[in-house]
């Protein structure tokens, strides 16, 4: 059985090229279709926390300042992430972060990422939109802390991913079970895909 780690950063800016680094990561590893454990930590990069991404966050300059280094945080959660197929809400961010800040230290990262967001434009295709928020609500996920936190936001997507693999599961029966069906589906053009039908609360 696949073994997902849902992941999630928060940042002090969008790019680590533009000098953006992580102050936090959490990560949800998911394995026979339930939740099996959990790992979260803010980091110390050295870096302005702008007062835009504390009022976002809720993450201070003094949280950050007290905080472990990245080179401990990041060799931390590799290890306990292992070997684990990497699950992001909009991945190509979380990657960019995970890459960026493993390959400081000399840690391979070549994860497979799955990304919920480009998974739910094609399963849920008559939602409103496909942010975090909206999909949790969709789906009546309990918000555990508050958004733009890493660990909350992680859970909730694991969550939303679970959800996600009960409704393939009900539309492609064993095909969903096969290596790589969920890197296909997410990467395979919207009309090509099967998806779930809406609530009826929408109509």
């Amino acid at each position: 059985m696949t073994r997902y780690a849902i992941i999630d950063f928060e940042t002090n800016g969008l790019m680590p090229d533009s000098g953006g680094r992580a102050i936090e990561v959490a990560a949800v590893l998911v394995q026979d279709n339930r939740i099996v454990d959990s790992w979260q930590s803010l980091m110390n990069p050295d870096v302005r926390v702008p007062p835009f991404i504390t009022a976002l966050t809720g993450i201070t300059p003094m949280m950050v300042r007290t905080s472990p280094p990245p080179e401990k945080v990041m060799a931390e959660i590799a290890a306990f992430v292992g070997d684990a197929t990497m699950v992001a809400h909009n991945a190509s961010f979380d990657r960019k972060f995970w890459q960026y800040e493993l390959g400081r230290i000399g840690v391979p990262c070549a994860h497979e990422f799955l990304c919920t967001v480009l998974l739910a434009r094609r399963l849920y295709p008559w939602s409103t939109n496909h942010k975090l928020a909206t999909l949790v609500d969709l789906h009546n996920i309990k918000v555990d802390g508050r958004h733009h936190r890493a660990l909350a936001d992680a859970s909730m997507t694991a969550h939303l991913f679970l959800q996600m693999q009960k409704d393939l599961a009900a539309l492609y029966a064993d095909e969903h079970a096969e290596s790589g069906f969920l890197a296909r589906y997410q990467k395979t053009a919207k009309a090509l895909v099967k998806g779930a039908p809406a609530p009826a609360r929408l109509w």
